[in-house]
C-alpha cells in the first residue's frame, strides 16, 4: 500500500506497469493508507525456462550480502547486493545490485503482491533484467528466482523454484493457468541456458 503522507485518507487508483522484457504487472489497484496488506494480486504472463533465458539480459548464481529500501519517485524499492558467484549470460561482474518493489522507508511501508522477499546468506540463482531506468529486477517476480541449499549443496547443488500463487496467465490462451515447481542441478541449468543462447545467439547480452 502506498503510505498516507496527511490525516485524511484518500482512495486513489493506480495502474503499474513493471515490465520483465515480456513480462507484464498490471491492473494494481492502491488505497492511499499506511498497512502491511498486499496490493491486488499481480497478474504474470506465464514463462517457461527457455523464455527466461532468452529474455534476461543477465543470468548469475549468487549470495544476498546486504539489503536497503529507498524511494524511487512515489515506490519503494527494497535494493540487495548480491556477491556473484558465477555469471551463465551477460557481463562478469563480482556483484549485482537487485531491486524488489515494495519495502520500509522511515516508518512508511508499501507492500506489493508476488514481490519476493531475500535475506542476507540467501543463495539463488538469478535470472534479471535491466530497464532503461537501469533499475535491475528479477524477470517475472518469483519465477526467474531459484533457491539454493543454504550449505552450497556440494559441487551441483539443486536449483528450486517455488510455484507462484500470483494470477497467471498462459500468454498464447490468455487464460488463467498454474504454476508449477522446478528443481533441477546447477549443472542442467548451466547447460539449458548455454544451449539456448547457443541456438539464439540474439538473445545474447
Amino acid at each position: 500500500m502506498l503510505p498516507a503522507f496527511t490525516p485524511v485518507v484518500k482512495r486513489h487508483f493506480i495502474t503499474l506497469t513493471l515490465f520483465f522484457s515480456n513480462v507484464v504487472l498490471f491492473n494494481v489497484m492502491s488505497l492511499g493508507v499506511m498497512s502491511s496488506r498486499p496490493l491486488q494480486c499481480a497478474t504474470l504472463e506465464r514463462l517457461t525456462l527457455d523464455d527466461m533465458i532468452a529474455k534476461s539480459t543477465a543470468i548469475v548464481r549468487g549470495r544476498v550480502t546486504d539489503t536497503w529500501a529507498a524511494f524511487s519517485g512515489s515506490i519503494i524499492y527494497t535494493h540487495y547486493r548480491v556477491q556473484v558467484s558465477e555469471t551463465y549470460k551477460g557481463a562478469v561482474q563480482d556483484s549485482a545490485e537487485i531491486v524488489v518493489t515494495g519495502g520500509t522507508v522511515n516508518g512508511m511501508r508499501q507492500n506489493f503482491s508476488g514481490s519476493p522477499t531475500l535475506n542476507p546468506g540467501d543463495q539463488f540463482v538469478f535470472f534479471l533484467w535491466t530497464s532503461k531506468a537501469g533499475l535491475t529486477q528479477i524477470i517475472g517476480l518469483t519465477q526467474g528466482l531459484f533457491a539454493l541449499p543454504a550449505d552450497d549443496g556440494g559441487s551441483d547443488p539443486l536449483a528450486t523454484r517455488a510455484p507462484t500463487r500470483e494470477l497467471m496467465l498462459d500468454p498464447v490462451t490468455a487464460r488463467a493457468v498454474k504454476d508449477g515447481p522446478l528443481s533441477l542441478r546447477v549443472s542442467q541449468l548451466r547447460s539449458r541456458i548455454a544451449t539456448v543462447l547457443t541456438a539464439n545467439p540474439g538473445g545474447k547480452q
